[in-house]
């Protein structure tokens, strides 16, 4: 399971976690696999959907928080775990794959978001249809191909 836990301070709000499970009720051995990296766009929030498995490795797609003077712009980015241990990271994008441009992203109930929350991949092709929040007012789609978001994670890490 990658989650982003949260225990009263003794783990920084935002990284994320890969934990392992015998019986999907008693949880342990959690390891570090992102944490935040100070001054940027990449603040972890959120692991996004279910991570998608290449040769490469496994493709995850999160998004993070800037804070701005004019408040949080939450993005979207990407990173490649490897595929025999999910915990460590082969490359994670330094730019954003996707961030608020479009009105229906920047205006809603929370402004400037871009929340990824599912993923579909059409594995004949190789498309990648991504589910994500508008400014948690709407449902997006964005579409790419697996091996493209691939290459982008690997030549802007």
């Amino acid at each position: 399971m990658l989650s982003r836990p949260s225990d009263n301070g003794h783990t920084p709000f935002g990284d994320i976690f890969l934990s392992e499970s015998p019986d999907l009720i008693h949880w342990g051995r959690h390891r570090l696999v992102m944490a935040t990296r100070p001054w940027t766009w990449s603040r972890p929030r959120w692991c996004g959907p279910h991570p998608d498995r290449d040769a490469e490795g496994w493709l995850l797609i999160y998004h993070g928080v800037l804070t701005s003077c004019n408040g949080f712009v939450y993005s979207m980015g990407a990173a490649l775990l490897d595929l025999d241990e999910p915990w460590k990271v082969i490359a994670r994008s330094a730019t954003t794959c996707s961030r608020p441009r479009c009105n229906t992203e920047q205006v809603g109930d929370v402004p400037n978001v871009v929340f990824p929350c599912a993923a579909l991949l059409d594995r004949p092709t190789g498309r990648l249809t991504i589910y994500y929040g508008g400014a948690d007012t709407v449902v997006c789609l964005a579409h790419g191909y697996l091996a493209e978001v691939i290459d982008f994670v690997k030549s802007r890490s």
